[in-house]
Order: structure tokens, then sequence, then C-alpha cells
């Protein structure tokens, strides 16, 4: 089968969307590490309705831990093909993404970084891409960024961190004499704008003072909240864009058509009208990002281990039982909700009732075991801050300790199973798994939560009920 391709796009059936415009006059204007599937379901293909009306808005990708998405977009022009999955599945090529760069290409990142078109540094490279302490600052102990101060002693450093090629190229454009540049977190982090310049800033003094007073007042770090759901490509979507599109496409890319991106209005030069896009500019994220982090993402972790210990295998085949569908709907309304302040606009019963439709799109075929990776790094923001703050207003936490209660069992299982799991904290995480108070113990994830009496009598009746075969935790 022909290969999609710039010179293949008129191949394309007229049911399937494409770039309308001249991608050979489009300009660098974005510089994105971690192309990954969300990405490229989200803000690349909001740039790519953006590019309709300015060209100087391509983006180009860095990849710094695998060739793979390098390897696929590459011999495609970088285009790819995006699946809308509703009832009515629809297909759109985008074409926004110019190249995708490798930690093989140093000199092109470093160029990437500082050229004068580049406006925006954005990533998605997960809670665990930005080296950061439990306390949200960064973490000089961490392994890269020990790496990093120490390589970068060296004239021609190659950092092995994120963290380090922001700190590498900022300099790089103060040395040159540009503007200074927007750097935009798109990860799931409470406050990611924030967390991002202070740990970028911290490095830079570290390394080169006058760098990190330049980043200081010359570059901004916006607050955002990004939330579409985007189940991992298969051979099924593979086969189904084929079929589409009569083109061979090496890595598609599906979502919900449901999407939501709110930026903070803080930009250090030029701000994209992404308006175009159904983005939304605010003066604060915050209310944004605590309603999906704890409403969305938090149920979405608690019917990942929920799920995976009663056999399921999607979040749509979960939410088909009618107990834990159940489950998740008093969860997020009676436990978590309590703990969100709405931001203007936002209704939450019906925001709510929007999330758990969404959990339960049979057009999304969304993994479980996706989903429960890096928990070590997810739940401290998508449920140990709920718990802790119904803790501190005296509310009940039985329930939200259900889940935690099911994430201790997934770590056991595995363990006596000689298996593996995604975590950054695998190691410890499986050689504690055998004694569930020594995981809560764990400060680097539950911080002062593990010497809370109330708590540990909490996941121990989750952990009860969960072994007797129940949803509901008897109070503790």
């Amino acid at each position: 089968m022909t290969r999609l391709s710039q010179d293949t796009l008129t191949a394309l059936p007229g049911s399937v969307a494409r770039p309308q415009y001249d991608r050979a006059a489009l300009r660098g204007g974005v510089v994105h590490f971690g192309p990954g599937a969300f990405h490229r379901a989200h803000q690349a293909a909001a740039f790519d309705t953006l590019l309709g009306h300015d060209p100087r808005w391509g983006i180009t990708g860095v990849s710094l831990n695998s060739r793979g998405v390098a390897d696929a977009l590459n011999p495609q022009g970088g285009l790819y093909t995006l699946a809308l999955l509703e009832e009515q599945t629809e297909f759109r090529v985008i074409g926004s993404i110019g190249r995708v760069l490798t930690r093989d290409e140093p000199g092109a990142i470093l160029g990437a970084l500082a050229h004068g078109d580049t406006r925006i540094v954005s990533s998605t490279v997960t809670e665990k891409g930005y080296c950061l302490s439990a306390d949200g600052t960064l973490d000089f102990a961490h392994p890269a960024i020990r790496a990093d101060l120490d390589a970068a002693k060296s004239a021609d450093w190659v950092p092995g961190s994120f963290i380090g090629w922001l700190v590498h190229g900022l300099r790089a454009r103060r040395l040159a004499g540009l503007l200074g540049v927007t750097v935009l977190s798109c990860d799931n982090l409470t406050d990611n704008g924030r967390k991002l310049e202070a740990a970028t800033i911290a490095l830079a003094e570290a390394i080169d003072p006058e760098t990190a007073r330049w980043i200081a007042g010359e570059v901004c770090f916006p607050n955002a909240m990004v939330d579409s759901i985007t189940p991992a490509t298969d051979d099924a979507l593979r086969a189904r864009v084929a079929a589409a599109t009569g083109l061979e496409d090496a890595w598609p890319i599906q979502r919900e058509r449901f999407t939501q991106w709110v930026i903070e209005d803080r930009f250090a030069g030029e701000r994209p009208a992404l308006e175009c896009a159904g983005v939304t500019f605010a003066g604060e994220v915050r209310p944004f990002e605590t309603a999906k982090l704890r409403l969305l993402n938090g149920a979405h972790s608690s019917l990942a281990y929920i799920g995976l210990g009663l056999g399921f295998e999607t979040v749509a085949e979960a939410m088909a039982d009618p107990g834990l569908a159940a489950f998740a709907e008093r969860l997020m309304r009676e436990d978590i909700a309590p703990s969100v302040s709405a931001p203007p606009g936002l209704d939450l019963p019906v925001y709510i009732a929007d999330v758990l439709a969404r959990f339960a799109n049979p057009a999304i075929r969304h993994l479980l075991s996706q989903i429960a990776w890096d928990g070590s790094q997810k739940l401290p923001y998508r449920l140990l801050d709920t718990t802790r703050d119904a803790l501190v207003a005296g509310r009940p936490v039985d329930r939200l300790a259900l889940p935690i209660a099911a994430w201790l069992r997934f770590l056991d299982r595995a363990a006596r199973s000689g298996g593996s799991i995604t975590d950054p904290l695998s190691g410890p995480l499986l050689e504690r798994a055998g004694d569930w108070r020594r995981v809560v113990g764990m400060r680097e994830i539950f911080g002062d939560l593990g010497e809370d009496a109330r708590f540990l009598r909490a996941v121990e009746a989750g952990l009860a009920a969960l072994e007797a075969g129940r949803l509901e935790p008897q109070p503790a």
C-alpha cells in the first residue's frame, strides 16, 4: 500500500480532511518536546487549525527518549492521520509537524531552540519528565539532573533531561541576543507552568547564574491544562485508517471529539490566535486544572486500578459494570466535587455527567493498563491531594482510599507474579509491595499521609473491601 506523504495527499478520498495551507511556506514557531500520541492528537491538531490562518506556527518535534515517532513521521513529511472517535468516526490528516528530531541530533535541537522564528517551546513529557521532587521543586538528586550538572561544565554539553535542554537552549538564545520565548507545559501537573519555571531557573542558577536572571526577566511560563481522551494506537486503528484513507500511515492517532485546552494569558511575545481552534485563554487556569485533575483524572485512575483488579481491559468495559460505574459517580459527586471550586462558567454537576458519558463512549478503546502507568507520579495530583483536603475538612476518605487500595493490590499482583510495572519508582515499589504500609510510608509519593491514622484505617478498610469483592468499604 502507498505510504502517506506530501506527494500522496491528493490520493485521499474527499471524506478525509487534510491541510488547507501551503506546508512549504510554514515557519517553525513552536519547538515541542515529547511529540507522542497526546500532543499529536491535541496541541498539534489545534496548531493545524491555526496554520490555515497564520503560517508562522509550524511545529518542530523533539523526542529525547525514543526514535519511534521520528522513524514513523519523518518519512511521511511529518504527516499523520487523526481519527476522531464518535458514533461516526471522522479522519483528518494533520500537517503542523514539519520534522521530529531525536537526541542523536543535538545540533539541530539547539538550532531550533535558538532560532529567531521560535516563540513557543512546549512539552508533553509526562510528570516524570520534569525531574521534580515530591514537593514540586527540581530534584537535584535525580540521575538525569546530576548528569546534566556534570556535563554542563563541558563546552560540548548535550543535555539528557528536558529541563537541561531548556537551560541549554535559553542560554543559547541569550548569548545570540534573541528575544525570550514562552515555555508552555501541557502535562497534567498542578501549576505546571510555575513548577517548570522554578525548576528551569534552579538548574540555570546552578549552571549559569546570568542565564537564570535572563530567564526570570525574559521568559514566560504560563500555566495550562489540557483534556481529551487519547487511546493508544493499535493495529486495529492502523487497519481502519488504511481502509478509510487508502494510504499506509506508520503511526496514526485517535482521540475523542471532545477537547479542552486552557492557557494562562501570559506570553513572552506574540500570542498565537488559537481561539480559532477552541482554545481558552484565561487569567487563572488553576480552577479548570483542579476540576480536570481531580474529577476526570482521579476517576480515570480509580477505574484503572479497580477495573484491572476486576479483569476489565478498557474504560468503556469498566463503565459497563453497573457497580463500578455507580462507584465512580459517587466518588466524583460526593467525595471529589466538594474539594473543587468551579471556575466561572463551569457547572460541576453537568461537567461530571459529561465526563461519565465520555468514559462510557464505546468508540473509545482506552486501555486501563495505559492509564495505570506511572501511578507514583500521577496519584499525588489525581487522588492524594483530594484526600488531604478531605481530611483537613473533616470529611470521610473511605471511598477515596479504595482506588489507593486497588493500586496497592495492583503492585502486589505484579510483585507476586514476577512481572513489571511502568513507573519510575518500579524498583522500590515492587520491593515493598508485599507490605502495603511500607508503600504508603514512601514520603516521595504520600508525603505525610502515610502518618495519618485516619488515612491508614481507610486504606486498610479499602483493602478488606476489595478482598471481599465489595466496592463500598466499611467506614474506617
